[in-house]
């Protein structure tokens, strides 16, 4: 189940041992895993998605750098 949240600061994932890739600012859906969370979004006519480890995800989101809108929701 993806709920909604928004990046408001400096979220960066990183795909494989490719280099560390920054998520605009803005809004985002977010479907959490026990071992991770993937982030989606739409820029323009671009949709993105980014997977990193929960651990990172709850460390955004502790830091204030992804707002919630609503709280956590784990899939089963």
């Amino acid at each position: 189940m993806a709920q909604s949240a928004h990046i408001v600061g400096k979220v960066e994932y990183r795909g494989g041992d490719g280099p560390a890739v920054e998520i605009r600012e803005g809004p985002v859906e977010v479907s959490i895993s026990t071992a991770d969370a993937t982030l989606s979004w739409v820029e323009e006519d671009v949709h993105g998605s980014a997977a990193m480890p929960i651990g990172d995800f709850r460390r955004f989101v502790k830091e204030g750098k992804i707002k919630l809108d609503g709280p956590v929701q784990a899939e089963a």
